[in-house]
Formats: structure tokens, C-alpha cells, sequence
């Protein structure tokens, strides 16, 4: 008479070897997530494709200029990309199941496949996460470079970000002595074999120092277009508008606080690996997020040309103030040590450039001796549209009036 089968090969194939022990059922070795985790890590990754491309096609085929930072959040795609592919082969060996299946149902050569890969995608995250935040380092210092406190901000966080990268990469790569790429499990003694070969850290506490520091930099990194908005003297529906434009990215700390959680709850949880899963989706959905917050102000003038309908002019990119094809025009905002002066301040406008002015005297109207303004210019060059409705209606009916008069 055949004994108990199980839908699961593996698991088949576990019970007829008499590695199964008794008080352990099939319906529980046979309990999975992969199919929802593996479906929400394709669904993250196709959508941040889609962003990251159009981002790209709307700067370089609607602005006609690129730069550093879309290269960079190219080549942070292509590392997600390589991460997505090693966790699902993570997920199909089956890292993600009960730890009673990690034990007793996979063989030893498919746990050391299922660490190295682990191993491997890992390090990737770690230098994917690394490249998604320097690109938008570049992004910000792109659109402000010229602004002495932002620009020592920015360069004090490059600092920063690669400080807190080296010794991450480092937790992961020399987590053995002497290093491997495997990660023995040590919570249920002696079970898997070449175990007391190696000195490991425990993987819950290099992976829990490991987000506490990504979270970290995080904030700092998010906090800069925040301080940007915080310091425009703009009217409370435009100041959410850009806000919406340039803050999503806010909502990348909260994936990084989940990330925290998962992995404080996989690390000291007997169950261990059931929360695996749910860490991968949360890791891409992090690489993920980060890159569509990036690329939602490179999308907005291919928004605004084939969605609204609004024209915009890329050879008076880095002029401002000068008139575009929608009619629109660069904004020109004077501040005074970083505080805007409602006096001098004019709505934003269209398309590819606003210069903000720092003045080193409190009245700007007045000229040096030479005749000519004191300023410590700072270049704003933002990629978006943030005119009125009424705004638009009356370069609508100006443009027609000068259609009608060339008819």
C-alpha cells in the first residue's frame, strides 16, 4: 500500500526517502506564497520599467537633452532587473516556504544554492539601491547646483551615502569567516551539513543593520526636495502640486520601514523563512519605488505635450525667463538667505527652466557701484509645467488671436 503523496514532487519525494518526521503534515510542508510574491515582484518591475522609459523618451525626445541621472536611473533598472531574475530563482528553489520544508524537504546542494543565490542577490540590492540614490543626488543637483547650501548639502550626502554603502557591502560579503558565499542556517542545531566549518553572523542582524542604515539615507535623501518646496513662497494649491511632482518618494521610507519589520520578525521568528517572500517583493518594491519617484518629474513634459496638450520648447532649455511654445515663461524668484520675498515672487511657469536669485543684499533693486546686480546666482531647472487654469486659457486665446492674424 503506497503512503501519503503530495502535490509537491519534492515533497513526494521527501516522504518516500523518510526525511519527513512524524507530527509534521503535508498540508503544512505544502503551504506556499510564491506564486503571489512572484507576481507582485514581475508586476513592481514591468511598472518601473514603464516609468523609467518614458522618463528617459520624455527627456531626451520632448526636452532633447538627458543627463547624468538618467543614464544612472537606467542603469539602476538593469540592476533591478538582475535582482528580480535571482530572486525568483530564489523563490522557485523554495527560500521563501516554512522552515520545516527548508529542512526536510530540499536537499543539501538545493540550501547552499538557495544562500549563494541569496548571497548574490543581495550584494546586487545593495549597489542597485546605491546607484537609484546617486541618481537622484544628480537630479537634485542638476536643478540647483548653483544654490551654495544646497550644492555643500548634496556633496556632504554623496558623502554620506557612500560611507553608509562600504560597510553594507561589506556586512554581506565578509558575513563568514572564512568568507563564503553560503549562509549556514544556525537556529535549529547541526542540521545542515558543513555548518561548523564557518563563523557566521546571524543574517536577521547584518540585514536589520543593513535597512536601519538604508532607511537612514533615505530621509536624508527625500528631505531635499522637501526643503526645496519648504522654502517657495507659492500659493497652497501650486505648492501641492509640486509636491505631488517631487515628494513621492516619501513614500519610499515606508517600504524601507517594512523592509525593517520583516526582517526583525524573519530573524528572530522560529518560523523563519515564511516571511522570505514578502521581504523579496518589499526589496524590489523599494529598488522600484525609488526609481519611479525619480522619474516622475522626467515624465511630466511628455504629460504635458501628449496628455494636456501643452507645447514645450527645448532649445530655451537653460534660459530663462524666455518665451516657449506654449506661451508660458521661466519663473525668475528672488530670495533672500533661502526665504522667498513675496515681492519679487511671479507664479511658476511652463517648461524647462526657473532661475532663483540669492541676493546678497536685501534690496536687490539697487545696483553695485559698477552698476551691475550683487547676486549668488542659483539655476532651478525643473522639467514641468505648473501654469493655472486661467493661466492656460489666456495663452489659448492669445495663440489664437496671433493664428488669426497670420490667416
Amino acid at each position: 500500500m503506497s503512503g501519503p503523496t503530495s502535490t509537491d514532487p519534492r515533497i513526494t519525494a521527501a516522504i518516500e526517502a523518510g526525511r519527513i518526521p512524524k507530527g509534521i503534515s503535508i498540508a503544512w510542508l505544502e503551504q506556499s506564497r510564491d506564486k503571489p510574491a512572484t507576481g507582485a515582484i514581475i508586476f513592481v518591475t514591468l511598472l518601473t520599467g514603464v516609468f523609467v522609459l518614458c522618463r528617459t523618451a520624455s527627456r531626451a525626445f520632448v526636452l532633447r537633452r538627458t543627463g547624468l541621472d538618467d543614464w544612472l536611473a537606467l542603469l539602476g533598472l538593469a540592476l533591478l532587473i538582475a535582482f528580480v531574475v535571482l530572486d525568483i530563482q530564489s523563490i522557485d528553489i523554495g527560500s521563501g516556504r516554512h522552515y520545516d520544508y527548508i529542512i526536510y524537504v530540499l536537499t543539501p546542494e538545493e540550501v547552499e544554492r538557495s544562500e549563494i543565490v541569496d548571497f548574490a542577490a543581495h550584494i546586487i540590492y545593495t549597489v542597485a539601491l546605491l546607484i537609484c540614490r546617486v541618481s537622484g543626488l544628480t537630479f537634485y543637483h542638476r536643478i540647483c547646483s548653483i544654490h551654495r547650501g544646497f550644492r555643500l548639502a548634496i556633496q556632504v550626502l554623496m558623502g554620506v551615502l557612500v560611507a553608509s554603502f562600504l560597510p553594507q557591502l561589506f556586512l554581506i560579503i565578509f558575513h563568514c569567516t572564512p568568507v563564503t558565499g553560503l549562509w549556514p542556517y544556525t537556529q535549529t542545531n547541526n542540521w545542515q551539513e558543513g555548518v561548523q566549518d564557518y563563523e557566521c553572523l546571524p543574517w536577521g542582524l547584518v540585514y536589520s543593520v543593513n535597512s536601519a542604515v538604508s532607511l537612514f539615507c533615505d530621509f536624508l535623501l527625500f528631505g531635499i526636495p522637501l526643503a526645496m518646496i519648504r522654502m517657495l513662497d507659492l500659493p497652497r494649491k501650486q505648492r501641492l502640486q509640486l509636491a505631488c511632482i517631487l515628494l513621492p518618494g516619501v513614500l519610499v521610507t515606508c517600504i524601507s520601514i517594512a523592509r525593517l519589520v520583516l526582517v526583525i520578525e524573519g530573524q528572530w521568528n522560529k518560523d523563519m523563512s515564511w516571511t522570505y517572500n514578502a521581504l523579496l517583493a518589499v526589496e524590489v518594491s523599494e529598488i522600484g519605488a525609488t526609481l519611479i519617484s525619480l522619474s516622475i518629474p522626467g515624465i511630466k513634459p511628455m504629460w504635458d505635450k501628449y496628455i494636456r496638450r501643452r507645447g514645450h520648447d527645448a532649445s530655451s532649455g537653460g534660459r530663462s525667463g524666455h518665451s516657449t511654445k506654449g506661451g508660458t515663461k521661466g519663473t525668475s524668484i528672488t530670495l533672500n538667505n533661502l526665504s522667498l520675498r513675496p515681492q519679487h515672487l511671479n507664479k511658476l511657469g511652463s517648461t524647462s527652466d526657473c532661475t532663483y536669485h540669492d541676493t546678497k543684499s536685501r534690496n536687490r533693486d539697487n545696483d553695485d557701484d559698477d552698476g551691475t546686480a550683487s547676486t549668488e546666482g542659483i539655476m532651478v531647472r525643473v522639467d514641468f509645467d505648473m501654469t493655472t487654469e486661467s493661466e492656460t486659457n489666456s495663452q489659448y486665446r492669445r495663440s489664437k488671436a496671433i493664428e488669426a492674424q497670420v490667416v
